[in-house]
C-alpha cells in the first residue's frame, strides 16, 4: 500500500482542477467536429439523389478538391491540438511533481487523469484522419462517375432543332437567365443545369420534345375520372355551417343568415324537386374562392360589420353557397389565398409554373378580387381554365342609410313624413346625422325587419348599387325611391368602378328594381330637380302597396336559377367567332317580317348545341350610342352575350341590309358594330371581349336579344 502525503494529494486536487475545464474544451471542439462531418457529408449525399423529393430546392456544394481539403485540415488541426496539449500537459505535470518533492508514486493501474484523455484525443484525431480517407475516396468515385454519366448525355441535353419546337432553344436560354426568378422552378426539379432545363420544359411544360433517354413510363399520370354522382337535394345545412370557417365577423354574419333561413330552403328545395319531377342531376365538384374576404385583398368587409358596413356581398355569398348545398353538390370554400393554393395543386412559388394536374373541380365562383389571384398564383394555368314591407297607417315613416350631402331633400321629406335610420355609432350621435332623423343605431336583422315594416317609404341616394336592402324593404311592403344618374356612372366617371373590368352603364342605384319592378313599388327620379323629387313624394304619400318580392329573389326562384346554370351551361363549348376568310355555312336568320331584326329561321337546320337555345336569339341593330342591354329592354327583352357568336359575321350584317362598304375584324368590347360615316362594318377579333354593356355615338351595335320567363328574368322560356 502506497501513502501519499498531503502535498502530495493538493497536487493531484489542482492537477484534476486544471484539466476538468480543459477537457470540457476538447470533449466540445470533438463534438463540434463530429456535427460538422455529418451536416457536410449529409448535404453531400442528399444532394446527390437527386429524386427524392419535389420539395427539396437543391444546391451545388463544395466540389471535391475543396471537401478533401476541409477534411484534411480539420485532421492537422486536431493533430496540432494533441501536440499542444500534450506539451501543456508534460509542462505543468514537471512542475507539479517539483513542488511534491519528488516523493510523489501512482499505481501502475491508475495513471493520471490528463494521460487517458490524451488517448481519447489522439482516437478522435486518427477517426477523422480515416474519415477523411474514405471520403476522399467517395468524392473520386462520385466524380468520376459523374464526369462518365455527363460526357455520355452531354449531346442529349442540348437543346433539339426540331421544327415542332420552334420556341424550344429561345425557352431555354430565358431558363439559363431566370430559372432562379421562381422558386415553382426548383420544386418541379430545376438545378441550373441544361439537362434540368429540358426535362422541365418537356415534361411539366410543353415548349420541348421529351428526351429519348428519359422513362417516360415514370410521367405521373391524371387520375381517372370518379365515377359520376346523381345529386340529391338535402334540408339540413349544419354541415355547410362548418364548411364555411369561422373567425371572421363577415363569415359569422354569413352563417347566422343562412341558420336563419334554413327552413325557407328546405322548402324550396322540396318544391324545386317535385318540379323538376324524375329529372337526373350529376353531382358537381365546386369551389368557391371568396377573394374579397381574403387577407390578400385587404378584407375591408369584416371590420365593418357590426359599424353598419355594406353587407350586399356577404349577402350574395351566404345565398350562393346555400343554393348550391341544397342542390346536392360537393362544396369546397376557401377565404384565404394560402386554401386556394392548397385546392388547386399550386406548386409553391410566383405562379409561373403551370399545373400539372387536372383541377379536381368542374366549377369554380369567385369575385374579381379571387380573380385576380387565381390569374397570379395559377400561371400559364389559368389560360386554360378561363374562359369568359309595411303598410299605409296614420304614422307614416321614412328609412334610409346615407345621410352626408343629402340636407336639402331630407328638409323636403321631413315636411311629410316622420325620418328614420339606422346609422352605426359608439358613444354619442353621429355628427352628419340631422337632429330631426330618429337614428336607431346598428340594428339586428329581425328588429330591421320589423322597422321595414313600419316604414312607408325606403330611400336611396345612390349608394350602395343594386344591394339587397331594398328588395328587403320592398318585400316588407315599402316603396323604394332612388336617384336617376345623368350621365350615367361607370369606370368613366366614378371612382367605384374605376379599374373594375366593365365598361356597363348604371342609370340608377338599382337598375333591376327600375327595369323589372318599377312602378307602384319603385319610382326613380331626378334629385337634381326639386320639384320633380317633391312631385314624387306627393304621388307616394297616396300610393298604397302590398309587400312584393319576385319569384327570382325567393329561395325558390335562385334554386331554379342555379340549377338551370350548372345542368346546362358548358362554357368549355361555346362557339367561336367566325372571322372574315373563313368558310361559312348558310346564315341561319331570316329578316322579321317587319324588317325590323333577325329571327331564327324556322326552317334552318337544326340549331347547334348551344344554351340558352340558339332558336330564341333575336337581333337588332341598335342606335347610335345605345347600349345592347338598353336596345334589347326597348324591345321587351334581355341581351344575352352567349348569343355573339352567331351575329358576329357579314352576313348578319347583310341580313339586315347594312350596306358594309368594308368590314374589318379587330378587338373591341363594342363589336360587331356599325360605323357612320364610312358605312364600315367590324366583327369582334376576340371573344372574350363580347360584352352587352358599353355603346358609343359612333357605332349602332349589333345586339343579340332573347326572351325570358316572367318572374325569372335569368332564364328564357325554355331555358329549364
Amino acid at each position: 500500500m502506497i501513502t501519499v502525503n498531503p502535498d502530495g494529494k493538493i497536487m493531484v486536487r489542482r492537477c484534476l482542477v486544471t484539466l476538468r475545464p480543459f477537457r470540457l474544451f476538447v470533449l466540445g471542439i470533438g463534438f463540434f467536429t463530429l456535427c460538422f462531418l455529418m451536416t457536410s457529408l449529409g448535404g453531400r449525399f442528399s444532394a446527390r439523389r437527386l429524386g427524392d423529393s419535389p420539395f427539396t430546392i437543391r444546391t451545388e456544394v463544395m466540389g471535391g478538391p475543396e471537401s478533401r481539403g476541409v477534411l484534411r485540415k480539420m485532421s492537422d488541426l486536431l493533430e496540432l491540438m494533441v501536440k499542444r496539449m500534450d506539451a501543456l500537459a508534460r509542462l505543468e505535470n514537471v512542475s507539479e511533481l517539483h513542488r511534491a518533492g519528488g516523493d510523489l508514486h501512482f499505481p501502475a493501474d491508475r495513471m493520471p487523469p490528463g494521460a487517458g484523455l490524451m488517448e481519447r484525443i489522439q482516437a478522435i484525431a486518427q477517426n477523422v484522419s480515416d474519415i477523411a480517407v474514405k471520403v476522399d475516396q467517395i468524392l473520386r468515385h462520385s466524380l468520376l462517375l459523374h464526369s462518365k454519366v455527363s460526357e455520355g448525355r452531354r449531346d442529349q441535353c442540348e437543346a433539339p432543332s426540331d421544327p415542332k419546337f420552334p420556341d424550344c432553344s429561345g425557352k431555354v436560354e430565358w431558363m439559363r437567365a431566370r430559372w432562379t426568378s421562381d422558386p415553382c422552378y426548383a420544386f418541379f426539379g430545376v438545378d441550373g443545369t441544361e439537362c434540368s432545363f429540358l426535362i422541365y420544359l418537356s415534361e411539366v411544360e410543353w415548349f420541348c420534345p421529351p428526351l429519348p433517354w428519359r422513362n417516360q413510363t415514370a410521367a405521373q399520370r391524371a387520375p381517372k375520372p370518379l365515377p359520376k354522382v346523381q345529386a340529391v337535394f338535402r334540408s339540413n345545412l349544419s354541415h355547410l355551417l362548418d364548411l364555411m370557417g369561422s373567425g371572421k365577423e363577415s363569415l359569422i354574419f354569413m352563417k347566422k343568415r343562412t341558420k336563419r333561413l334554413t327552413a325557407q330552403w328546405a322548402l324550396a328545395a322540396q318544391r324545386l324537386a317535385q318540379k323538376l319531377g324524375a329529372t337526373q342531376r350529376d353531382q358537381k365538384q365546386i369551389l368557391v374562392h371568396i377573394g374579397f374576404l381574403t387577407e390578400e385583398s385587404g378584407d375591408v368587409f369584416s371590420p365593418r360589420v357590426l359599424k353598419g358596413g355594406p353587407l350586399g356581398e356577404m349577402v350574395q355569398w351566404a345565398d350562393i353557397l346555400a343554393a348550391l348545398y341544397v342542390l346536392g353538390h360537393g362544396l369546397r370554400v376557401t377565404v384565404s389565398l394560402k386554401e386556394l393554393q392548397s385546392n388547386l395543386g399550386v406548386p409553391p412559388g410566383r405562379g409561373s409554373c403551370p399545373l400539372t394536374m387536372p383541377l379536381p373541380f368542374d366549377l369554380i365562383y369567385t369575385d374579381y378580387h379571387g380573380l385576380q389571384q387565381m390569374k397570379q398564383h395559377m400561371g400559364l394555368s389559368f389560360k386554360k381554365y378561363r374562359s369568359p314591407l309595411g303598410q299605409l297607417g296614420p304614422s307614416s315613416h321614412l328609412l334610409l342609410l346615407f345621410f352626408q350631402g343629402k340636407e336639402k331633400f331630407l328638409g323636403i321629406l321631413n315636411k311629410y313624413m316622420e325620418i328614420h335610420g339606422t346609422v352605426y355609432y359608439e358613444s354619442q350621435r353621429p355628427p352628419e346625422v340631422p337632429a330631426f332623423v330618429k337614428n336607431h343605431g346598428l340594428l339586428p336583422q329581425p328588429e330591421f325587419q320589423q322597422l321595414l315594416r313600419k316604414a312607408k317609404l325606403f330611400i336611396g341616394f345612390g349608394f350602395p348599387y343594386e344591394g339587397p336592402a331594398p328588395l328587403e324593404a320592398i318585400a316588407n311592403g315599402c316603396i323604394f325611391l332612388q336617384s336617376r344618374f345623368s350621365p350615367p356612372h361607370s369606370s368613366l366617371n366614378h371612382e367605384f368602378f374605376r379599374g373594375k373590368p366593365t365598361s356597363r352603364e348604371v342609370f340608377s342605384q338599382h337598375p333591376y328594381a327600375e327595369n323589372f319592378i318599377g312602378k307602384p313599388h319603385v319610382w326613380t327620379v331626378d334629385y337634381n330637380n326639386s320639384e320633380e323629387f317633391e312631385a314624387a313624394i306627393k304621388a307616394i304619400m297616396r300610393t298604397q302597396v302590398d309587400p312584393y318580392l319576385p319569384y327570382e329573389y325567393t329561395c325558390e326562384g335562385m334554386l331554379e336559377r342555379i340549377h338551370a346554370y350548372i345542368q346546362h351551361q358548358d362554357f368549355c363549348v361555346a362557339p367561336g367567332p367566325i372571322l372574315p376568310g373563313a368558310h361559312t355555312p348558310q346564315s341561319p336568320f331570316v329578316l322579321a317580317p317587319n324588317a325590323t331584326h333577325l329571327e331564327w329561321a324556322r326552317n334552318a337546320s337544326l340549331a347547334p348545341v348551344a344554351w340558352p337555345p340558339a332558336h330564341s336569339l333575336r337581333a337588332w341593330l341598335a342606335a347610335p350610342g345605345r347600349a345592347c342591354t338598353d336596345t334589347c329592354l326597348d324591345h321587351g327583352l334581355i341581351c344575352e352575350p352567349s348569343f355573339f357568336p352567331f351575329l358576329n359575321s357579314q352576313d348578319a350584317f347583310l341580313k339586315l341590309q347594312v350596306p358594309c362598304d368594308s368590314t374589318e375584324s379587330e378587338m373591341n368590347h363594342l363589336y360587331p358594330a356599325f360605323a357612320q360615316p364610312g358605312q364600315e362594318c367590324y366583327l369582334q377579333k376576340e371573344p372574350l371581349l363580347f360584352s352587352c354593356a358599353g355603346s358609343n355615338t359612333k357605332y349602332r351595335r349589333l345586339c343579340p336579344c332573347r326572351d325570358f320567363r316572367k318572374g325569372q328574368v335569368a332564364l328564357c322560356q325554355g331555358c329549364l
